[in-house]
């Protein structure tokens, strides 16, 4: 494995659908066109832009991928596009952006949705016609770089919440390429598990690779795994780390079930769970929509988690026990509803 290609490590599986994912992402990789891969948080898409990348024409000019939710509103399209000296209060000299830097090869854009309108206008002419301006000049800069972008969730729907330009999606869905959940690659659980637990194990500088358990096995097969491969290589290591010996017995899925009501009444937050959950509702009451009870779960805090920290995300996300990009992708998910609750007499 070349260093100029991590993707290698992470990229297997044996199961039909990833198999097929694959071959989809080899076919896709000969063309010169725009591609857009939808995929579940932690379900490669990153691993299979750089596929694309590797095994395209283009293999040996840069790859340039940019988590696009991890930059600020602001500065997005300063770090795309470029800006001239003096465009704005400390742009002290020109600057290329990740444009100019992809240059004749792959600019993978990750969380397409989080770019505001405005860059994705920049983005479609950008697409279309291979020419990008640098903020603070009127002159093109023409680009050949392929564009690959990635989204969590259907595009079709951000396009109905206007989050993603009609025109700009209708660009990139030449070729579309969609990224199974592990919940649907049969077989793959245990295969990935065994490779990611010989890694970690050898990294440790233990011997003998580990090997799991039937209830083991059964426990990892029977979870549905919303975070995908990397909530699988975290559980997985996690289980190395804690067994002494080469066979793992014990899979620890919720790292966070020992915190009990107790322990938050003493720190002084209201508990968010009962210690039972048949206290959630009397054994007589009718069951309520699942996703619509996890929904106003998932409001409900965050809406305390604001309150408490005054407004402040990065906070609330901490009160949380959530990383900042976590609550970030909560928060766009339950704007309206949490805008309107705030904004209530």
């Amino acid at each position: 494995m070349t260093p100029d290609a991590p993707w290698l490590a992470e990229a297997l599986g044996q199961s039909d659908a990833f198999l097929a994912c694959m071959e989809a992402v080899a076919q896709a990789a000969a063309i010169d066109r725009p591609a857009l891969i939808v995929g579940e948080r932690g379900t490669g898409k990153e691993l299979a832009a750089a596929r694309l990348h590797y095994h395209s024409p283009r293999w040996d000019r840069p790859y340039v991928p940019v988590n696009l939710a991890a930059l600020p509103r602001t500065l997005i399209e300063s770090e795309l596009f470029g800006h001239e000296a003096g465009a704005f209060t400390g742009a002290s000299r020109r600057r290329a952006g990740r444009f100019e830097a992809a240059d004749g090869g792959t600019l993978f854009l990750d969380e397409l949705h989080a770019a505001p309108p405005a860059v994705q206008a920049k983005l479609l002419r950008a697409v279309e016609y291979g020419l990008v301006e640098r903020i603070g000049s009127s002159q093109p800069v023409a680009v050949d770089a392929r564009i690959v972008a990635a989204v969590n969730v259907d595009p079709r729907r951000l396009v109905a919440r206007g989050r993603l330009l009609p025109d700009l999606l209708d660009r990139l869905a030449f070729c579309v390429l969609v990224m199974p959940p592990l919940r649907e690659r049969h077989g793959d659980i245990a295969y990935l598990a065994e490779r990611f637990a010989a890694r970690f194990a050898a990294q440790l500088g233990r011997p003998e690779p580990p090997t799991f358990s039937r209830a083991a096995l059964a426990a990892l097969a029977a979870h549905p795994w919303p975070g995908n491969i990397r909530e699988l290589k975290t559980v997985v290591e996690r289980a190395v780390l804690a067994c002494p010996t080469p066979l793992i017995d014990t899979i620890t899925l919720d790292p966070f079930a020992a915190l009990t009501p107790v322990r938050e009444v003493q720190e002084g937050v209201t508990p968010s769970w009962p210690p039972e959950a048949s206290s959630f509702l009397p054994p007589s009451s009718p069951l309520p929509n699942f996703t619509d009870a996890v929904a106003s779960l998932e409001i409900s805090l965050l809406g305390r988690a604001l309150a408490r920290s005054g407004g402040n995300q990065r906070r609330a996300a901490g009160l949380l026990g959530l990383g900042y990009h976590q609550f970030r992708g909560l928060y766009r998910k339950y704007a309206g509803t949490l805008d309107a609750a705030s904004k209530a007499p």
